[in-house]
């Protein structure tokens, strides 16, 4: 599948293999993106901070649309570089229902592997990243942190797979 997202900053690109990670979530378990190669795609979701109103829109949008993003066949996963405990407030304060990773400790590393980590801001960017069950990126696009992202992108992406 063709790149559709507009990769900036230096984000990985589509046909690429997807770095690995293996980060906290909200409740504390880990999550490792290996524990879904020949499983699951995933729908791979960076976002600045919790409790801010861009990503809480954002993933407010995710939950309403959960069950077309997230099945048998895709999981979704969402990282921002706040603690595991503040994302277990937020998580909680907004009934999410599906993984938030906790990329705090060390710092953005996960959010710096795919490219997406704004140094300056000490955050993650607003980077989505689509891969297969292979491991292999295959849809990525990166927005500015007050553009929110359009969820038709990454659903388009998904159908392609």
């Amino acid at each position: 599948m063709e790149e559709r997202g507009v990769a900036g900053g230096g984000a990985i690109a589509a046909g690429v293999a997807a770095p690995g990670f293996e980060l906290p979530d909200q409740h504390g378990r880990t999550v490792r993106l290996a524990d879904f190669r020949g499983v699951k795609n995933v729908v791979l979701l960076f976002f600045p901070f919790a409790f801010t109103s861009v990503c809480t829109g954002e993933l407010r949008a995710v939950q309403e649309a959960l069950p077309s993003f997230q099945n048998d066949h895709v999981q979704v996963l969402a990282a921002s570089c706040d603690s595991m405990h503040a994302l277990r407030a937020f998580s909680d304060a907004e009934e999410l229902e599906f993984p938030l990773l906790s990329d705090f400790w060390p710092h953005g590393t996960a959010a710096r592997s795919y490219g997406v980590f704004a140094a300056d801001k000490g955050c993650a960017l607003r980077g989505t990243f689509v891969i297969d069950r292979t491991g292999t990126v295959r849809w990525t696009a990166v927005n500015a942190l007050p553009d929110a992202r359009d969820l038709d992108g990454y659903a388009k992406a998904l159908q392609a797979l």
